[in-house]
């Protein structure tokens, strides 16, 4: 198979996607992977995906830009000239990109699309043409729901929609990973104010829809109890013109709660050691999750999750670890199940779902469904003519092109046999018998000898 998928950037949601991960196993499988995206052909992420065996171009699709519809017959000149069996669609500018490349493509066979619904995406014109594909693959439960409702009110077909999980790649994230210690004694040095505490990580940055207003609530009423208790939240300590920021750190201070909360930043590349290194981790966001990807890496990694009872968090926690969900927006409830899992530690078990592997193994089940049903439509087509073709020669005469050109045969003339006459009949006679019928023949050897020397 030839898979061409097509994306706004590589860096952005990498562990969501699969993409390097679904890449490789394309090639390792035989198959020929494609990938169009934003990213120079310097980029790190592009060495690696060319590293792996994958085929990479660059087009401008960026997000929400009309700029992008300048990469319309670029990208129909690589569908022309790669010819892929399967288009994956991984974003909506894309989309649009793809669905006006094909309309004048000269291809031998028209590609199946597929697209990636991440997140619970405005049902409008904007997301129709993530929508008109073959098939469409849901993150969570959730996001199901979410899309069958949405087409429901649009009054649109449901297309056939498939929900894979987000995986997590258990080789990077192996169960009760510990941070060396060389990574400790540095993390040490720069935040000494995290040596001896018990560190409740918000994995996120600050914003209006993930919830790090909680985090007041939790510190404020476990304070005493815990003097020990620290967040570290994964965002700058300061962001210019960021109204939710200010606002938070106002009411850290006034609080007196500052000191207790400490920021290491957002553009970090050793997540993994934050998660594992944590006593908790928090999933406090107020919209609905569509993935929850952080929490999923720390339940792989053996570290506790705490997070509200909706949504992607409710799907990750029920099967895991039912221990830390909390009724959706109760302070109290919050704090309580914080309070139980700094007094008495209770880790999630070893397990083998939500993985890459899985998450692969279902991607690549979906592009083979669609190539069989290319296969089959071609097939069943070229019998649809065949059929019509035999149809068509069975109406005509079945001599008619061999005799068209050929003379029809004569009729022989009737042979009449006339009775001798006497060698007394008059000669006048005889010659008025034949006068009268000049139509007989007369079979007389004699005669017939002296027609031929005449």
């Amino acid at each position: 198979m030839k898979i061409m998928r097509l994306l706004s950037s590589l860096k952005h949601d990498e562990s969501e996607r699969g993409i390097f991960h679904l890449g490789r196993a394309l090639v390792k499988n035989e198959h020929t992977s494609i990938i169009v995206s934003s990213a120079d052909e310097s980029n790190d992420l592009v060495r690696r995906l060319k590293r792996d065996g994958n085929i990479y171009h660059q087009l401008h699709m960026n997000k929400k830009s009309w700029l992008s519809l300048l990469q319309v017959s670029a990208l129909r000149h690589l569908i022309e000239k790669y010819e892929p069996d399967v288009i994956h669609i991984h974003s909506r500018t894309p989309a649009w990109i793809l669905h006006l490349a094909l309309r004048r493509a000269r291809v031998k066979h028209f590609p199946k699309l597929v697209s990636t619904m991440y997140g619970f995406y405005p049902i409008n014109k904007y997301s129709q043409a993530l929508l008109n594909v073959d098939t469409i693959i849901t993150v969570s439960d959730s996001v199901t729901q979410y899309l069958h409702k949405g087409l429901r009110r649009e009054e649109v077909d449901p297309k056939k929609v498939v929900r894979i999980h987000r995986g997590i790649d258990t080789r990077r994230y192996p169960y009760r990973h510990n941070p060396s210690v060389y990574w400790l004694r540095h993390t040490f040095a720069e935040y000494p104010e995290l040596e001896h505490k018990k560190w409740l990580v918000f994995p996120t940055v600050i914003g209006n829809e993930y919830g790090q207003e909680w985090l007041i609530d939790i510190l404020g009423n476990l304070q005493e109890q815990f003097p020990n208790i620290h967040v570290i939240i994964m965002d700058d300590d300061y962001r210019d013109g960021d109204v939710i920021h200010e606002d938070f750190r106002q009411r850290t201070n006034s609080l007196g709660l500052s000191e207790r909360i400490t920021y290491v930043g957002s553009k970090r590349n050793d997540m993994r050691e934050w998660l594992s290194a944590a006593n908790i981790v928090m999933a406090l966001a107020n919209e609905p999750e569509s993935i929850g990807i952080n929490a999923l890496q720390a339940i792989h990694l053996g570290t506790p999750v705490i997070g509200w009872d909706q949504a992607a968090f409710s799907e990750i926690l029920q099967p895991l670890y039912p221990q830390g969900l909390v009724k959706k927006h109760n302070a109290n409830s919050l704090c309580k199940a914080v309070r139980n899992q700094l007094e008495s530690v209770t880790r999630p078990e070893m397990t083998n779902q939500f993985t890459m592997r899985e998450m692969i193994e279902k991607t690549l089940a979906v592009y083979q469904s669609l190539h069989e049903a290319a296969i089959a439509e071609e097939q069943a087509r070229a019998d649809a003519i065949a059929v019509r073709r035999i149809k068509k020669a069975l109406k005509k005469p079945a001599v008619g092109a061999a005799v068209k050109h050929v003379e029809p045969i004569p009729k022989r003339p009737k042979v009449k046999l006339i009775k001798k006459k006497s060698d007394t009949a008059e000669p006048d006679a005889v010659e008025a018998n034949k006068v009268e019928a000049p139509s007989k023949i007369d079979i007389n050897p004699e005669a017939s000898k002296d027609s031929e020397k005449s």
